[in-house]
């Protein structure tokens, strides 16, 4: 599998985690895919697939899946077939817009008011004004810190980061949301990806920049070192470290436990108090630290 792929895989596993929960809202939800250079459009049909599988959950909801990017054509056709092989109700809005304005779209479809996920490159800037909105983001490789900046700025206060490498080819997959529950989510798909894919990550802040196969497991390796590395720094909770991996590292919360578990196993680290259960107010520091 490739990375335009496993990219594909990782926005279809998530729009069936967002789906069922957005299209509670009585101001319907609105998938939004948008480029500034030319849409996917392996990627655009799987998306609608993936929706039309909660088609009939709309009952008078509207769900809004807006394509824009200067050169739709051959994209409008193509989902344009696979809505009439699906059937899909009228309740069931697909938008083909030529062009890289996504805020007009936007605001036509009356996306300001109910949940809004989007995918878009890094031609489109990241500027929703939808409070639940959530951002996945492709980029070139090393720019995550201008990626996470853009979209905290843009008040998506978590945020995640992973580089997918195939060989030569190289890409940043940025998230933006307001919702912990979403980015543990987000986490969770990222790693229950195809492992045989052929693709791996790599941190964006590992300093060293060791590459990771796509596992259900992923090696500690990487998060062991960045662990260490915050903890030079002065002591922290379990929470502190297990928010850190979150919203810091391409690691889930439940991995920054594990890892924590091993350092205590091998010494590396102390804790306090000293026996117990290791909770969420336990402070881990490095020995004399």
């Amino acid at each position: 599998m490739s990375i335009d792929g496993v990219t594909r895989e990782l926005l279809v596993r998530y729009l069936d985690t967002w789906a069922p929960g957005s299209l509670h809202s009585a101001h319907g939800a609105t998938f939004l895919y948008a480029s500034g250079t030319a849409l996917d459009h392996a990627t655009g049909e799987a998306a609608l697939r993936a929706l039309a599988e909660f088609a009939d959950r709309l009952r008078g909801r509207r769900l809004s899946l807006l394509f824009v990017a200067p050169d739709v054509e051959g994209l409008q056709v193509r989902l344009q077939q696979a809505q009439r092989e699906l059937k899909t109700p009228a309740e069931f809005a697909v938008h083909v817009v030529p062009g890289v304005a996504v805020a007009p779209v936007l605001k036509a479809a009356g996306a300001a008011a109910g949940p809004l996920l989007a995918m878009v490159d890094d031609d489109i800037p990241k500027a929703f004004t939808a409070k639940p909105a959530e951002v996945l983001a492709t980029a070139p490789a090393g720019t995550w810190s201008s990626q996470r900046r853009e979209l905290q700025e843009q008040g998506f206060e978590l945020t995640a980061g992973v580089e997918l490498i195939e060989g030569a080819n190289e890409l940043l997959v940025a998230f933006g949301t307001r919702s912990a529950k979403s980015l543990e989510a987000f986490k969770n798909e990222m790693w229950a990806l195809d492992e045989f894919a052929g693709v791996q990550y790599r941190d964006p802040g590992d300093p060293e920049g060791h590459l990771m196969d796509i596992s259900l497991e992923p090696s500690p390796g990487a998060l062991r070192r960045e662990l260490l590395d915050v903890l030079r720094a002065g002591p922290k909770t379990v929470t502190e470290l297990k928010r850190f991996a979150l919203t810091d590292t391409v690691y889930r919360a439940a991995d920054a436990q594990k890892v924590v578990t091993a350092l205590l196993h091998t010494g590396a680290v102390t804790r306090t108090p000293e026996t117990g259960r290791l909770g969420g107010d336990v402070v881990i520091r490095l020995p004399g630290g």
